[in-house]
């Protein structure tokens, strides 16, 4: 896999969001009260809400527009709500964040 160096985790504050635009769209790169790091589509399937903007709990975050919990992991909407958003590997090595390029381009097409 080609990865793209997109910052460092301390970019990033614990429980919260940051944004990368790419070609194919906002990504929100989120970090977890534990430090896990995880990125994904930032639009909520539901209106398409900023899930940037939402709150993040354990490996979810809440959307605030509509308070749709989607997993941070699967990209899945929990409870009783209907639809996913794409999920991009990302991984930590050190202090940086790296992002799948193939993942954005293969999904994309």
């Amino acid at each position: 896999m080609n990865w793209i160096a997109i910052g460092s985790i301390a970019d990033i504050p614990r429980r919260g969001a940051r944004c990368v635009k790419t070609p194919q769209g906002k990504i929100a790169v989120f970090r977890t009260a534990d430090d896990q790091v995880f990125a994904i589509d930032d639009h909520c399937p539901h209106k398409g809400g900023p899930l940037s903007q939402g709150i993040v709990h354990g490996a979810a975050v809440t959307c605030p527009l509509h308070n749709w919990v989607i997993s941070l992991e699967t990209g899945k909407a929990l409870g009783a709500d209907e639809g996913a958003v794409r999920t991009i590997p990302v991984k930590v090595e050190g202090e940086s964040l790296y992002i799948a390029l193939e993942a954005l381009a293969s999904k994309a097409a």
